[in-house]
């Protein structure tokens, strides 16, 4: 799998096929021999270099049919729970898969990521995005994760459901001690909520947050913090298992 940028940064995923857009055209036999780092030009002579995608180059371009759990959040999840190469997780709220393939990177093939998804459509998509990234240690379950976790001795479970409080219990049973469950979820009302069940079943420092990420513009005549931010997502709430 390779993909291609062009001049303006602007990424492509290709195929062994003929390519088109507004810059022109690249002939099939030139992308069937092009490898890493090469240079395509098309018939106007607009330049295209090709690249390997990474893990963040594959989620911008795959397919989706919902919004994702965007990296400032993901990088939150991974850095609070310690998750790590080896471990297990357990995600629930599969979407387009963007999660699960985040989880499955860091964790590695001696790791494994469960990932619970109530809608068929969503589950067909995320399977076939995982398998175009190539990531052979995380299975998507087309099952709803309230009737129960079959997952033990697990690292982390991972929640992006409207009302993660029902699964609360069935996390507790499944996540090993010292494991971590956390949750997104965009209303206050919720962490409330979540907050009550989770003490109610055992679970520890317990904390909820908030990521807000502003960029810094650079440019000759100055420097300052860009006029557009991505401010408020979704809240995140952490709890271990002791």
């Amino acid at each position: 799998m390779r993909i291609i940028i062009d001049e303006r940064g602007k990424k492509y995923l290709i195929k062994n096929e003929e390519f088109h857009s507004d810059f022109g055209f690249i002939k099939k036999e030139d992308i069937e021999k092009s490898k890493e780092g090469d240079v395509l030009k098309t018939h106007m002579g607009r330049e295209f270099k090709v690249l390997k995608p990474n893990i963040n180059d594959y989620i911008d371009l795959m397919e989706r049919k919902c919004s994702i759990i965007l990296p400032k959040d993901i990088g939150v999840v991974t850095a609070y729970t310690a998750l790590g190469s080896g471990q297990r997780v357990v995600e629930a709220g599969t979407g387009s898969g963007a999660t699960a393939l985040y989880f499955g990177n860091i964790v590695g093939k001696n790791g494994e990521v469960t990932s619970y998804e109530i809608r068929e459509d969503f589950a067909q998509i995320a399977e076939k995005n995982i398998a175009g990234f190539g990531l052979e240690n995380v299975q998507v379950k087309f099952q709803d994760v309230k009737d129960g976790i079959q997952e033990r001795d697990v690292d982390l479970v991972f929640l992006d459901l409207p009302k993660p409080w029902d699964v609360v219990e069935s996390a507790a049973q499944s996540l090993k001690i010292g494991g971590y469950l956390a949750a997104y979820n965009p209303y206050i009302e919720q962490v409330l909520t979540l907050h009550k069940v989770l003490k109610k079943f055992g679970f520890s420092d317990l904390k909820s947050l908030e990521c807000i990420l502003r960029e810094i513009e650079v440019k000759n005549k100055g420097t300052r913090p860009k006029t557009r931010m991505v401010g408020h997502t979704g809240y995140l709430t952490f709890a271990r298992i002791l």
